[in-house]
C-alpha cells in the first residue's frame, strides 16, 4: 500500500512530470501522445487508490516539508475531494484518447500535450489545496494552461472567445487575490482548518463581505448568474477535445471551491448566505436554459447548458441539508460525465457532417445510428429522464427541496428540466432526425483509427452514465457520506490540526 503522504502528492506529481517529459520530447509527437495517455492512465490509477484509502480510512491530510499546520502547505482529501480527483482523472484519460484523433499537427507542435497535463495538474491541485493561498495558486496554474489551450492555433473565432474568457477570469483572479489579502489581514492565517476556528471570532460584517467577495470570484469561474457570459462566448471556439475537458472540469473547480468555503469557512450567517446562493441558483438555471433554447449552434446550446446545470449544484449547497448536499455531489458526478460526453459527440457530428450549425445538419439517425443513439442517451440523462443518472440527481435535489418546503426552487428546477429537454430535442430533430440539406451532404471520413479513437471514449462515458443510473443507490450512498463530512467542519479541523475541536457548527 502506498503511504498516504505520497498518495496525496501523486495526483499533482503525475501530470507535472508527464508534462515535463512531454516538453523534453518536443519534436517527437508520437512520444508525446503516448506519454499523455500513459500519464492520464496513471493519474486515474492514483486517484482510484486515493479514493479507496479515503473511503476506508476517512479524511487524510499531509503537511508538505513536515511544517506543522497551520504554518506550512497542507494537502487535504476527504471523500468529496477523492470523488472530484477520480472524475478529473477519468475525464483526463477519455478526452486525452479523443484528442489523439481530434488535435491537429499544428496544435501538437505548439505544445498541446504539455499544456493538457499542466491543466490536469492545476485541477488536481485545486481539489487538494488545504489553504486559501495555494487554492489561488492552483487556480492560476489551471487558468494559465486553459488560456493557452483556448487560443492555441490562433483562429479568429478562438481569439475572440479567448479575449472574453481571459478578461473575465483575470477579473475573478484579482477579486480572489484581494479577498485572500483581506482574509489574512482579518484572521492572520490562510490555512482553511485554522480559518474555520479564527473566523468564528472575527467581526460578522467583515466575514460576510469576504464571503461575498469569494462568491463573486468563484462564481465567475463556475459561470454563475450574472457572471457566465464568457462561457458560451468561448467554449464553442476551440477544438472539441479542448472544449470537452473545459466543459467537464473547469466550472466544477469553481463549484468545488464554493462548496468548500461555504461549508467550512463562511458558516456564521447561514440564513443570509444560503438565501443569496438559492437566488443565484434559480437565476443561473433559468438564464442558462433560456440561452440554450434560443441558440441554433450545437456547441453554443451545450455551453449555455453548462451554466444552467451549475444552478442545480448550487441549489443543493443553498438548501444545506445532508440530502441536498448529497444531491449536489451526485449531480456533479453525473454532469461531469454527461456534459463531457455531449461535447465529444458534438465533435464527431461535426467531423462527419462538417458543421455545428443545426440548419446544416441532419440525417445522422439513418446514416450513423450509433452516434444518434449515444447522443440521445446523454441528452435524456441531462434532461433528467429515468432511469439515467440525471434523473436520480435531480430527484434527490427535488426531494431535498420539498423536505425544507422550498417550493419556488423546486418549481424552477422542474421547469428548467422541461426546457432542457426541449433544447435537447431541438438538437435531436435538427442534427439527427431531419434530412440533411443536399448541398451540405458529404462522404464520411475513411480514417478507421479516427473512428475508433473518437467513439471509444464516447461509448465508455455513455456506459458510465447508464451504470450510475442503474447503481444509483451505491453512488448516492457515497455522495451522502461525502456530504456528511462536508457538514462536519470539526472533522476537517481535527484531520489537519491533529486536535479535537468542539463548538464548530
Amino acid at each position: 500500500m502506498i503511504p498516504i503522504k505520497f498518495l496525496l502528492l501523486l495526483p499533482i506529481l503525475v501530470p507535472f512530470f508527464t508534462g515535463i517529459l512531454a516538453v523534453l520530447s518536443w519534436h517527437q509527437r508520437q512520444v508525446q501522445r503516448a506519454l499523455s495517455v500513459a500519464g492520464s492512465l496513471l493519474l486515474l490509477l492514483v486517484a482510484g487508490l486515493l479514493f479507496g484509502q479515503v473511503k476506508q480510512l476517512g479524511p487524510q491530510a499531509v503537511q508538505i516539508g513536515n511544517w506543522q499546520a497551520p504554518f506550512g502547505i497542507t494537502l487535504y482529501a476527504d471523500l468529496f475531494t477523492a470523488i472530484m480527483l477520480t472524475l478529473a482523472a477519468l475525464m483526463g484519460l477519455v478526452v486525452g484518447l479523443y484528442s489523439l484523433a481530434n488535435i491537429d499537427d499544428i496544435r501538437q507542435r505548439l505544445g498541446f500535450y504539455p499544456l493538457y497535463q499542466m491543466l490536469l495538474m492545476g485541477v488536481c491541485g485545486s481539489f487538494l489545496a488545504g489553504d486559501v493561498f495555494n487554492l489561488y495558486v492552483w487556480f492560476e496554474v489551471m487558468l494559465i494552461a486553459s488560456f493557452v489551450l483556448l487560443a492555441l492555433g490562433s483562429e479568429r473565432r478562438q481569439l475572440e472567445g479567448a479575449i472574453k474568457y481571459v478578461t473575465l477570469n483575470l477579473m475573478a483572479s484579482a477579486i480572489f487575490l484581494a479577498a485572500v489579502g483581506i482574509l489574512y489581514g482579518v484572521a492572520g492565517s490562510l490555512n482553511m482548518a485554522d480559518l474555520a476556528l479564527r473566523l468564528r471570532t472575527a467581526p460578522p460584517g467583515v466575514v460576510t463581505t469576504l464571503a461575498m467577495m469569494f462568491l463573486v470570484a468563484f462564481g465567475i469561474k463556475a459561470a454563475l448568474f450574472p457572471l457566465f457570459s464568457w462561457l458560451p462566448a468561448a467554449y464553442h471556439t476551440p477544438p472539441t477535445a479542448v472544449s470537452a475537458i473545459f466543459a467537464g472540469l473547469l466550472t466544477k473547480v469553481g463549484v468545488y471551491a464554493i462548496i468548500r468555503v461555504f461549508t467550512l469557512l463562511f458558516v456564521h450567517d447561514l440564513a443570509f448566505t444560503n438565501f443569496i446562493l438559492l437566488i443565484l441558483a434559480g437565476l443561473t438555471m433559468v438564464t442558462g436554459v433560456l440561452g440554450a433554447a434560443s441558440q441554433n449552434h450545437y456547441r453554443r446550446i451545450l455551453s449555455f447548458h453548462i451554466s444552467s446545470q451549475i444552478g442545480y449544484m448550487v441549489m443543493g449547497l443553498a438548501l444545506f441539508t445532508p440530502l441536498a448536499l448529497a444531491g449536489a455531489i451526485f449531480y456533479i458526478i453525473h454532469h461531469i460525465i454527461v456534459k463531457t460526453n455531449l461535447f465529444l459527440i458534438s465533435g464527431i457530428t461535426n467531423w462527419v457532417s462538417g458543421s455545428y450549425e443545426l440548419k446544416k445538419l441532419g440525417g445522422l439517425y439513418v446514416r450513423l445510428p450509433l452516434l444518434a443513439g449515444l447522443f440521445l442517451l446523454s441528452a435524456l440523462s441531462l434532461a433528467g429522464i429515468p432511469p439515467l443518472s440525471g434523473f436520480w440527481a435531480k430527484f434527490t435535489l427535488i426531494k431535498a427541496g420539498l423536505e425544507v418546503e422550498s417550493y419556488a426552487i423546486v418549481f424552477t428546477a422542474l421547469a428548467v428540466s422541461l426546457l432542457t429537454l426541449y433544447s435537447m430535442i431541438k438538437i435531436w430533430t435538427q442534427a439527427y432526425w431531419k434530412q440533411q440539406p443536399e448541398e451540405e451532404k458529404r462522404p464520411f471520413p475513411t480514417n478507421q483509427s479516427g473512428w475508433v479513437l473518437r467513439f471509444a471514449p464516447v461509448v465508455l462515458l455513455a456506459a458510465c452514465t447508464v451504470t450510475i443510473g442503474l447503481g444509483a443507490e451505491y453512488f448516492l450512498e457515497i455522495a451522502t457520506t461525502a456530504a456528511e463530512q462536508l457538514l462536519n467542519p470539526a472533522l476537517y479541523v481535527q484531520t489537519v490540526l491533529g486536535q479535537a475541536v468542539g463548538g464548530l457548527p
